[in-house]
């Protein structure tokens, strides 16, 4: 008899396994127009809420399921950690690969396994360049702001005079920024570190505690203070942190940082090392997607951004919203990670300054 009931389990598991895998099997190969119909796709933010990552991920929420063929429900989910490195692994190891779910992170998600690897880091557990990138909400530009006031009235200044500036310190982003500046470009930064964020270094410039900040971002820096291009108020814009530079910034003639490298192999390094700055608004996908899940989303997303409703609503929250493709967006990436190893072996030096 317990045989018999054993056989029975055996056999109502192994009926189970088989109607799940043929569920399996016919959702992959559906075809992407079809598969999103009556499904729900989350975003996993690698930020906390309120921030203008996760700001900009719910902005995305709200209608790129309009443009994706089915119009599946978007929910946005935040999943702070370790510079968005906690979203990376939990999207490259653990979320389905079926379509349903992206993520939004922050730079050091793609970049930090190059740039700081860690020990035990290992391209099978996690690797970066395996995304599938959906696009860019945003190219942001970044800035160095100074006091008004300050000895420190434009780029060449910061060669020339002790800059006072404020960082969060570890490996925050603005800290690493800050550090590259001041070892492959020489300038003369005095880095004050320990704030919070950028909210409480903008408070420590306000008081005079520090002169600036730098890597700052520009649409941030246009809300908080709309002055600070002509150089009125509390801030001035000194110069633009990066290799590209940001139209509105260049008519204003503001430099830009990578323009007093000495070298050609100092700016080789630092053309590098700043592309992780161009993409802050970043989405993607795991590996494994259906390419044509991957190649519909991507469409639907530069739709989605670039729609009348899409850009009045970022314009209400004093945002930009210029995107780039996901195939631009992996362009980059192979790039940075093909880079020589002495490139990078340069870069991670500066960074660990």
């Amino acid at each position: 008899m317990a045989k018999e009931i054993f056989k029975r389990k055996r056999l109502t598991c192994l009926a189970t396994a088989l109607l799940a895998s043929a569920f399996s099997t016919h959702a992959l190969a559906q075809p992407a127009t079809e598969f999103y119909k009556g499904k729900t796709v989350t975003i996993a933010v690698g930020a906390s809420a309120g921030g203008g990552v996760d700001l900009f991920a719910r902005l995305v929420g709200r209608h790129l399921g309009r443009f994706v063929p089915g119009n599946p429900t978007l929910v946005v989910q935040n999943m702070p950690g370790a510079g968005s490195l906690v979203a990376g692994r939990h999207l490259y190891t653990i979320a389905p690969k079926d379509g349903t779910h992206m993520a939004s992170l922050l730079p050091g998600a793609v970049f930090d396994p190059l740039f700081s690897p860690q020990p035990g880091d290992s391209k099978d557990k996690y690797d970066p360049t395996r995304f599938n990138f959906i696009g860019n909400g945003n190219a942001e530009s970044l800035v160095c702001l100074s006091r008004t006031d300050s000895p420190i009235q434009k780029n060449q200044d910061m060669y020339e005079k002790e800059f006072i500036v404020g960082t969060p310190g570890g490996g925050s982003l603005v800290h690493v920024y800050t550090t590259v500046m001041k070892t492959l470009l020489n300038a003369r930064l005095k880095i004050v570190t320990g704030y919070p964020g950028t909210k409480e270094i903008v408070m420590a410039v306000q008081s005079g505690e520090v002169q600036g900040v730098c890597r700052f971002s520009y649409s941030s820096a246009k809300l908080q203070f709309p002055d600070a291009l002509e150089g009125k108020g509390q801030f001035r814009i000194i110069a633009q942190v990066g290799s590209v530079g940001y139209p509105e910034l260049d008519k204003a003639k503001i430099p830009l940082t990578i323009d007093s490298a000495k070298d050609a192999e100092t700016r080789e390094a630092l053309e590098i090392f700043y592309s992780q700055g161009l993409y802050v608004r970043a989405f993607m996908m795991p590996p494994g997607v259906p390419k044509d899940r991957v190649e519909l989303m991507r469409t639907s997303f530069i739709d989605a951004v670039r729609s009348p409703a899409f850009q009045e609503e970022a314009a209400k929250m004093m945002t930009d919203a210029d995107p780039n493709t996901g195939e631009d967006m992996e362009k980059m990436v192979q790039r940075v990670y093909s880079a020589p190893a002495a490139v990078i072996e340069r870069i991670r030096k500066a960074m660990a300054q």
